[in-house]
Order: structure tokens, then sequence, then C-alpha cells
């Protein structure tokens, strides 16, 4: 069940610093309240965790993708995979699907964009691998056939969504679902979703090579 949240919203005849502070009460309001609905449902996130360290230990790759807004989770997701997140590590091999212009226009040029991420997909995808997918609608044509290109190939999908259900969501391996209606908000939730898996991912994995190491001392 998606949540009701009123979000104030500036004048934009008089923005004013009291309007400001009201407008961020109300979003930390919203924020938290979407939030606690989340945490009822942390054993998805425990579960999308568990696959991208399984496939990461085991040498897989993680590819992801999104439109929009979606687009930049797909790479800040990527980029505390390659770079990190607290710890000091190896990196960990991570595409986003989204960052290479001349790729993109080709493929919508020649194909049509509902299959920008599909192809690429088909391109750099490998069994045991990862598609991790972000739509706030769920609905998203060029991701929707990216998760069925993966799952074509044996690849698992995880995917991060608005209110349930939603297409995407049913094609996914693990669905982190965000109980809101509004596109922002939902952005925001994702946020802290890949700061919370990139965490425990970071976490399991550097203590699973910490324990390898100590093994063969």
């Amino acid at each position: 069940m998606a949540l009701t949240t009123s979000v104030l919203r500036l004048d934009p005849g008089a923005v004013h610093p009291r309007e400001v502070e009201r407008a961020i009460d109300a979003r930390a309001r919203a924020l938290g309240a979407v939030l606690a609905e989340v945490a009822s449902q942390s054993d998805r996130v425990a579960d999308a965790a568990a696959i991208l360290v399984e496939a990461i230990a085991a040498g897989h790759q993680v590819l992801a993708c999104g439109n929009g807004g979606s687009a930049a989770e797909a790479q800040h997701l990527v980029g505390e995979l390659v770079g990190r997140f607290l710890l000091e590590r190896e990196p960990w091999p991570a595409i986003a699907l989204t960052t290479d212009s001349s790729v993109l226009t080709s493929i919508a040029n020649d194909y049509g964009y509902e299959t920008v991420f599909a192809r690429q997909v088909a391109a750099f995808g490998r069994p045991g691998d990862v598609l991790v997918a972000f739509s706030t609608s769920g609905s998203s044509p060029s991701v929707l056939n990216a998760a069925r290109e993966a799952h074509d190939r044996g690849m698992q999908v995880i995917a991060l969504t608005g209110r349930e259900p939603t297409p995407l969501g049913q094609l996914a391996d693990v669905d982190l679902a965000v109980p809101a209606t509004e596109t922002p908000l939902i952005q925001e939730i994702h946020t802290v979703l890949v700061h919370l898996v990139s965490e425990v991912v970071e976490s399991r994995l550097v203590s699973m090579q910490s324990l390898r190491k100590d093994a063969h001392r």
C-alpha cells in the first residue's frame, strides 16, 4: 500500500527562509513515514545485498540501468561498487549502462530507445551476473526489456521501484519497492536504499576477503 504524504511546495512568488524551513520539515516527515514502511521490508534489502555479494564474490559483474533520475541512481550504485563506500578495499566490477552517449544514441537510432539497455545487457551480461534496474514507475519499456534480457541470459534482477505492484517488480528476483507515489520522494528513498545496500555489500565482502587472507597465512 502506498503511503499518502503531503509535501509542502514553495510559493514561487515569495521564497522566504521560513517557507524553506517549512518545506524541509514537511520533506523530513514524508521521508520518515516512507522509510518506516520500507524498514518493515528489510528482508528485501538483505536479499538484494546477498545476491550482489554472492555474484561479486564469484567473480561476476553488476550492470545497472534507469532513465533520468534513475539513471543517476544507477551510476551512483556503480560508483559505490567500483570506487568505495566507506571502507578501503579492492574495486568490484560494475557497469552503468547509461553513460556511453555513442552507444546509447546508436542503439536508439537504429533499434529504438526501448532497446538501449537490453542490447547492452546482451553484449555484456553473462550467466551469474546481476542487473540492478531502477524505475520509479516500474513500467519503463527500456528497463523492462533489459530485465527480460537479463533473465534470458541467466542473470538475476534486482529492481528499485515505486509502489507495488509494477511490471518491473514482478519481473525481478528482488523488488525494493518504495510505498509512495511522488517521483522525487521515491528517488530520495532510492538513494537511501543504494547506500544501505552498498554498506551491507561492502561490509560483507571485505569481511569475506579478510577471512580468506587469514586462512592463507
